[in-house]
């Protein structure tokens, strides 16, 4: 359709149907993103900024620690990085495919991945990296079925939802900018390749690191803000390592936040008519407001807990992985490969357009009947999760 979800949607959905509904959905749903996630962003960017100008240079742990629940508490100084964070985003974006989005994107990523060698061989070489590098690549099944095997499946399906940005059209909308040369199933493998090398490499960062300095990997966000901190700190040059991780970490959410931008602006644009320029400007200002009660959550409204008794930022994301992201695949499936929707046919010819890869026409019982299943019941277990926690 060359279109974002709800146009695309309406182009290609049969008459009298209201699959442009679930267009709609998307929408929502990368807002619902962007409402913590640059939140999470700013943090990450606080952070290089911290390490960089020797914050944390001769801190004890105690210290560390009472830097994050500082910033935490700190409305003021989240609200500047997010600042930061959603003006860079629409600035990038208001430049255009071309000149903003692309030209930065390009050389962001040449800079990640150049941040991950270096940070991976760094972490590598230190005392006892490799018992690390077991834990994360080395298979332990008993660890797994204590924490129950469906719940480890249905968690890494969830994460790729997410890291790839599933369900929502985020991902749809490079689609629709993407030439006709090579077919989608070769550039799909290439998005999928390079997304879980860069998580690959990432882990090859963090867990030696963690090993090595005998650091709890099941700590969550304390691991990346008050945890690594420390291990820094002991590592020589360990203020030049440290900015080095953070910058990797701002570039890696910055990039998340440059695609769903660029969906928020495409779909708004094409919807009021309005220029790119004057989108950006609308779109900035409603993603800083609706971007407040997720920082705020940490403070003013720490008592607010919309979701099964969780903060903002966990019923935020519950909604956006949990919810979203699986439906909105079944959804997007069920619309390509059923009569009810685009229909198989339009969609085998549309996807195996050009050379590379392409998608065989004896999938179709596995794409019509099998994955809407799989993706089903991920979204299920997901639900059931979260409400049993």
């Amino acid at each position: 359709s060359r279109k974002s979800a709800v146009l695309g949607y309406k182009a290609l959905e049969p008459k009298g149907s209201r699959w442009h509904i679930h267009g709609w959905l998307c929408v929502i749903g990368c807002c619902l993103l962007m409402m913590y996630y640059t939140t999470v962003s700013g943090w990450m960017l606080g952070y290089c900024f911290k390490f960089a100008s020797g914050t944390f240079s001769g801190m004890q742990p105690s210290d560390v620690d009472t830097v994050w629940t500082d910033m935490l508490a700190n409305p003021g100084e989240m609200t500047l990085y997010m600042v930061i964070i959603v003006l860079a985003g629409f600035i990038v974006c208001s430049f255009g495919l071309q000149k903003g989005l692309e030209r930065i994107s390009k050389w962001m990523m040449i800079c990640l991945l150049a941040l991950i060698v270096i940070l991976a061989i760094n972490s590598l070489t230190l005392d006892g990296a490799m018992e690390g590098v077991k834990f994360y690549l080395v298979p332990d099944f008993e660890r797994a079925a204590e924490v129950g095997i469906g719940n480890v499946i249905v968690a890494a399906m969830n994460q790729s939802f997410f890291t790839l940005s599933l369900g929502i059209g985020a991902m749809a909308i490079f689609g629709s900018y993407i030439g006709k040369n090579h077919a989608l199933a070769g550039e799909s493998v290439r998005v999928c390749a390079l997304d879980t090398l860069v998580a690959l490499c990432s882990g090859l960062i963090i867990f030696p690191a963690c090993f090595s300095y005998g650091v709890d990997v099941k700590s969550g966000p304390a691991l990346i803000f008050m945890t690594l901190p420390n291990v820094f700190n002991n590592l020589p040059a360990g203020r030049f390592w440290g900015s080095l991780f953070f910058l990797f970490m701002t570039f890696a959410a910055y990039s998340t936040v440059l695609a769903v931008f660029e969906n928020i602006v495409s779909c708004v644009s094409e919807l009021t008519g309005l220029s790119r320029k004057k989108t950006c400007l609308v779109c900035g200002i409603a993603l800083f407001l609706l971007s407040l009660p997720c920082l705020l959550g940490y403070n003013l409204w720490s008592n607010f807990r919309p979701i099964a008794g969780r903060d903002v930022l966990d019923s935020e994301d519950f909604l956006v992985s949990n919810l979203l992201l699986p439906l909105g695949s079944l959804l997007f499936i069920i619309f390509c490969t059923t009569r009810y929707g685009w229909g198989w046919e339009n969609f085998l010819a549309e996807a195996n357009e050009g050379k590379g890869l392409k998608i065989a026409k004896w999938l179709r019982p596995y794409m019509t009947y099998v994955l809407p299943v799989i993706v089903g019941i991920i979204l299920i277990f997901g639900l059931y999760n979260f409400f049993a926690a």
